[in-house]
């Protein structure tokens, strides 16, 4: 199969109504040829296909490092270099893509989860792109839902996040800063109990909508989506 027709079968598979069966379909092709269709929907205006593709990157990457886990590391540099200045791009779904990877792989996880939470460090590689933080953040939070002790540290640089103006960073900090045990988040956690503002969070390939308050009060009811 042709380039442009393995892309061409990505996407439908990306825009299928099953995505689980689509998934599976996208988990077993060769990594090194499903790798760069699934970059280049990073950028796709249709945020449900950007978001299922970075559901298929973490999905083939993980499989690929359980064969081949130089060649996954190589992906997981590419991601990095996207977020790089020196790129020359912006980056777009890479965070996302890094914490789907490593949440689904423990190895790639204790290497790389210090780097994807340097992007929120003040004193690290942080990002001051809006967009790209609520990337990071998700990226943050979907590895600390699946792998809380390589995030916990990390709890204080939530701080500012949850007291952005911006709704999505809100609320995707409360996300992650329920997860842990902290006095200082608990105290601003509490102040969100009663923020009312909508964001979208992408989860298994599907948009879930909640309010600010809601995940800021995951961590009394239990719920971890």
């Amino acid at each position: 199969m042709g380039g442009r027709q393995l892309k061409k079968e990505i996407l439908e598979l990306l825009n299928h109504k099953d995505f689980e069966k689509s998934l599976e379909k996208i988990r077993q092709l060769p990594a090194r040829r499903a790798v760069n269709p699934l970059f280049s929907f990073f950028y796709n205006r249709d945020e449900l296909v950007k978001w299922r593709a970075v559901a298929a990157m973490g999905a083939v990457v993980s499989n690929h490092a359980d064969h081949d886990m130089e060649s996954a590391r190589v992906i997981m540099r590419r991601l990095i270099w996207n977020l790089n200045d020196e790129s020359g791009g912006i980056g777009w779904g890479s965070p996302e893509a890094m914490g789907e990877i490593m949440a689904r792989h423990g190895r790639l996880a204790e290497e790389y989860h210090n780097i994807l939470v340097s992007y929120i460090m003040p004193d690290g590689n942080y990002l001051e792109h809006e967009i790209l933080q609520r990337g990071v953040l998700w990226g943050v939070g979907r590895l600390a839902h699946a792998r809380p002790q390589l995030v916990e540290d990390s709890a204080l640089f939530l701080l500012p996040y949850m007291e952005s103006e911006d709704a999505n960073l809100r609320g995707l900090a409360a996300w992650t800063a329920g997860l842990f045990d902290c006095k200082t988040t608990r105290m601003l956690l509490k102040r969100l109990e009663n923020d009312q503002a909508t964001l979208t969070i992408y989860l298994n390939g599907k948009p879930e909508e909640f309010t600010v308050a809601q995940l800021a009060l995951m961590r009394k009811s239990g719920y971890s989506p």
